[in-house]
């Protein structure tokens, strides 16, 4: 498993969230999503196949820790601190507009 399986695994998605079922920033990261209307795509990496892959995956992309992972736009925006800073500077709401994963 190589950096194009997590690009294959984001592309055509407006909002993907790398997540563990019982990791509550990954829960608090959902919930704020889901907050604005979108409908985001969520890996479990604790429930599929290749979540250890993956996971090992999004450290090597500087993603530490390796959940809660944000990608909006196939862009990644990095963990709950990145998020929350968007939040806080009225800038996650236009991010997820521009991706067409909600609208107004």
């Amino acid at each position: 498993m190589d950096m194009n399986a997590v690009k294959g695994l984001v592309a055509e998605k407006p909002v993907v969230i790398f997540s563990r079922s019982q990791c509550s920033m990954s829960y608090t990261v959902k919930t704020l999503i889901s907050s604005f209307g979108a409908n985001p795509t969520v890996y479990e990496l604790d429930e599929i196949p290749n979540g250890h892959q993956i996971a090992t995956l999004l450290l090597q992309l500087g993603c530490e820790p390796c959940v809660p992972v944000v990608f909006i736009g196939q862009k990644l925006i990095g963990g709950a601190r990145e998020l929350m800073s968007l939040q806080v500077r009225n800038e996650l709401m236009p991010l997820l507009m521009s991706a067409r994963a909600i609208w107004i």
